[in-house]
């Protein structure tokens, strides 16, 4: 457990606001504030430190808490909710019942409980402010924070027990000399949180794990920016092969290949901008509008497109078309591959629809607009009345055939108007002004419930925007109907109109262009399972409707972005783009939209963001998948995030690289009530040995980053003689950086992020010394110092016996010794969840 003490046990710089304002309490006593800016001063500090008061849960690996998957046995009173899995809580039970053979027979009658309740405190869902850990650029406790009480009646009994808690210098100090300022020093200042009274707050635990909400009940959601730099992206999709691929296409005609990294291909996977239609007007609702991969495209690379054409410089059309990936690179399309399906006449600019997608039957469905202007003006009924015409409606073929006069597809035998007079056998639903983005419901994940169906957004004309879901042989109303409310009357009094409702509708008060989106049944967030989430581009609104299951009525329900305190988990950001121009769903199913800040065809400022419910997540390792390999034949283009995140990746990071604290103890044989001295002063032995070699590469000034375990004596190394008493510029470049690398080892906030390794690039070689690193630098150079540093080593063997019950606290068998399982190597996560985890000793040969 990284804590707020450096490897040489000196103070860090920062010991968070709950240590800074007890560090005051102090000077308090000593007549610290007798001058009345001194006490201003404390005054600031302690409104500053208030700011915490309003805590959310969060873990140790600075994320939200989650439901385990599996029975906890030990720190059982946190299975139902917390931040334990089965793994963590087998380590924190190995480490408690390592404690307690050293105390023996008596200090386990004594200190059994009450260790192992501050031990699994590890497991709250509000470990991170129990630990002072909520913000990641400040150090994290050694203990807990415990209530002044609680730990006074702790030191009173158990305080030898304190120095297998921790190794900080400033807490056994204090232990040993003064229980008062020790009991400070791990108090907390807001005492609603500190232990055990957080466990007895019912206003922190009666809404654990439920989707935060706001006084007015709005659904506070958070986001994680996954690309930006995009000009106008109208859809984000997935191919359907494993691979978790997500293929992104810009209105202007190009699609990009994102890759699991989050890196591009460089090249487009297919480019249509010399046949698309568009311009860089505000608005255009013309170009490259739609997209859908074929079910069985891992197998056959068929894909389809929807865009707008110029035919002889006057006619307008939609064209649907046919393609094939490259049989040459699964990341490039067959430019010559393309089989036009159908060509629809467009009578005016707008209103061209452009939604593909398959159903779970495999057919193609088409979602066209009612052909532009205002009011469906076309013919006597408009033609999203006439069933004689294409547009206005939702088509759906059979792709997987041609017909027998000649077309490129098949009409599914069962449509609903196929042989009806003066209707196109095409047509699957009609009465549709202008749906923008739909989507398909993959189910219930373990019921399948709402498999299959399809949910549209239909923009609306004057008054209303309305959320529909698609039946067969359906009428939806327009241009009858708008939303609930007649729009031309006559044909709304019409007797056979039958239209189908929608299940929701919003006036021109909330927004004036909605924007369909998908029901969530991914795997990270299980509060929003079943949520419909959707948003409008004029206003910048998100939204979501809830099914009620008894009625089957759609409530909506208010989405805002959650504010900073609920949102300060690294990554994550509060805010996004206004105009948001469609929704996405991985191959996972988790959710994403794509919005941008100007909405023309030719500004980079579309980006993309995935949803996060910062409440909640699913337990490590339930969502885990094994995506297939991509081969990429040219360069990828890395992700390089634009948005300042909450907890702002700009600030120079303070904490100290994370450690894992080793106790040293050899196995016992017998009871080690009568050798305990003998392993402490082991333990003591060690502690002076290894703070004696981190003193000598200090005074040696060694980059740790150099260090490797065969080094017999890693405090001295053979220097190179070099003949000139001048630099080279090869030497010049090396110098500087040895001085970078010596910078990021002081701002190490810890090795929670990335495992990749550093390589330097020409640029970063004669950047000057006093350049901030980047958190991502820190990360990876802290991941570097924990894999060439120390190499945990497992424990040796010992006599296997019946297993012990750890769910509840037992005296251990004086005539037999516990089976103790290896540990495995711990990474950079496990370190910080470990909090100081003690391991067994590794025989040390000093030199």
């Amino acid at each position: 457990m990284p804590g707020e003490l450096d490897s040489q046990g000196q103070q860090s710089a920062t010991f968070g606001m709950g240590m800074l304002w007890l560090t005051q309490a102090e000077r308090l006593r000593k007549g610290f504030i007798s001058h009345p800016a001194r006490r201003l001063i404390l005054i600031l500090i302690f409104l500053t430190s208030l700011r915490r008061t309003f805590s959310h849960p969060q873990c140790l690996d600075y994320q939200p808490p989650f439901k385990p998957f599996a029975h906890l046995e030990f720190c059982n009173q946190y299975e139902k909710f917390g931040c334990c899995d089965q793994k963590n809580d087998n380590l924190i039970a190995e480490k408690y019942w390592d404690i307690m053979d050293l105390l023996g027979d008596e200090g386990y009658e004594l200190c059994g409980n009450v260790v192992k309740d501050i031990l699994c405190q590890e497991c709250s869902p509000y470990a991170a402010h129990l630990y002072d850990a909520e913000d990641p650029y400040t150090p994290v406790r050694h203990l807990p924070g415990l209530c002044f009480t609680y730990c006074s009646d702790f030191h009173v009994k158990c305080h030898s027990v304190v120095k297998y808690l921790t190794d900080s210098k400033i807490l056994l100090e204090s232990c040993d000399q003064d229980r008062l300022r020790f009991c400070n020093l791990i108090n907390l200042a807001d005492q609603d949180y500190c232990y055990p009274n957080v466990v007895k707050n019912n206003d922190l635990y009666s809404n654990l794990g439920k989707v935060v909400e706001d006084p007015k009940g709005c659904l506070q959601l958070c986001l994680k920016e996954v690309a930006n730099g995009l000009r106008n992206p109208v859809l984000m999709l997935h191919s359907g092969d494993d691979t978790h691929r997500m293929f992104v296409a810009e209105q202007l005609g190009f699609i990009w290949v994102f890759l699991r990294d989050g890196s591009r291909v460089e090249q487009p996977f297919l480019d249509m901008s010399g046949d698309v239609l568009t311009t860089p007007w505000l608005g255009d609702e013309r170009g490259f509008l739609g997209m859908a991969f074929h079910p069985q495209y891992r197998n056959n690379g068929r894909f389809f497109i929807y865009y707008s054409i110029l035919v002889n410089g006057q006619l307008e059309k939609i064209r649907i078309s046919e393609m094939k990936v490259s049989a040459h690179d699964m990341n490039m399309a067959d430019p010559n591959s393309e089989r036009m399906l159908l060509e629809i006449d467009e009578p005016a600019a707008n209103h061209n629809g452009g939604q593909l997608l398959f159903g779970v039957d495999g057919y193609l469905y088409i979602f066209t607009g009612d052909g532009g202007k205002a009011g469906d003006p076309f013919g006597k009924f408009g033609n999203s009345q006439n069933k004689s015409a294409l547009l206005g409606k939702v088509l759906r073929i059979d792709v997987d055939g041609s017909s027998e006069d000649g077309k490129p597809y098949k009409i599914p035998p069962d449509n609903p108007f196929v042989g009806e007079p003066d209707a196109r056998p095409e047509v699957y639903a009609y009465g549709v002004r202008n749906m923008w983005r739909c989507s398909v419901d993959r189910g219930h994940p373990v019921s399948s419930y709402g498999r299959g169906r399809i949910f549209c957004g239909d923009v609306g004309q004057h008054r209303y925007e309305e959320i529909d879901i698609i039946t067969k042989g359906g009428n939806y109303g327009w241009r009858a109907k708008e939303g609930f409310e007649c729009f031309d009357i006559k044909l709304c009094q019409n007797s056979s109109l039958n239209d189908i409702l929608p299940i929701y509708a919003y006036g021109h008060n909330v927004g004036k262009s909605v924007t369909g989106g998908y029901i969530y049944r991914g795997c990270e967030s299980p509060n929003l399972n079943g949520l419909y989430i959707f948003g409008d581009f004029m206003s910048g609104r998100l939204m979501a409707l809830e099914e009620d299951g008894s009625s089957e009525i759609w409530k909506e329900r208010n989405v805002c972005m959650g504010d900073a305190q609920t949102c300060s988990f690294p990554g994550l950001i509060n805010h996004h783009h206004k105009f948001i121009i469609s929704f996405a769903e991985d191959e996972s199913g988790e959710l994403y939209f794509l919005a941008t800040s100007y909405p023309s065809t030719t500004s980079p400022f579309g980006t993309i963001y995935k949803f996060v419910d910062p409440s909640r997540r699913a337990p490590p390792g339930k969502c885990r998948i094994k995506p297939l390999p991509v081969k990429v034949k040219g360069k990828k283009v890395p992700f390089v995030p634009r948005e300042l995140t909450v907890l702002d990746t700009s600030v120079i990071p303070t904490r100290p690289p994370l450690k894992v604290m080793k106790f040293a103890t050899e196995p016992a044989v017998t009871r080690l009530s009568t050798v305990t001295t003998t392993a402490v002063s082991k333990q003591k032995t060690l502690n002076r040995t290894i703070s004696k070699k981190l003193s000598q590469m200090k005074e040696k000034k060694t980059p740790l980053l150099k260090l490797r375990p065969k080094d017999k004596n890693p405090s001295v190394k053979t220097k190179k003689k070099v003949p000139p008493p001048h630099k080279t510029n090869i030497q010049a470049k090396k110098s500087i950086v040895n001085k970078e690398e010596k910078n990021v080892e002081t701002s190490l906030k810890g090795s929670h992020k990335s495992s990749q390794k550093i390589k330097p690039t020409k640029a970063a070689q004669t950047v000057k010394s006093t350049k901030i690193a980047t958190p991502g630098m820190n990360a990876k150079k802290t991941k570097k110092i924990s894999e060439g540093k120390v190499k945990p080593v497992p424990s040796k063997p010992k006599a296997q016996s019946p297993k012990r019950p750890v769910s509840q606290p037992r005296k251990p068998d004086k005539e037999t010794k516990r089976s103790v399982t290896s540990k495995p190597q711990q990474g950079p996560k496990q370190e910080l969840k470990s909090a100081g985890k003690i391991t067994p000793k590794k025989k040390v040969k000093t030199a």
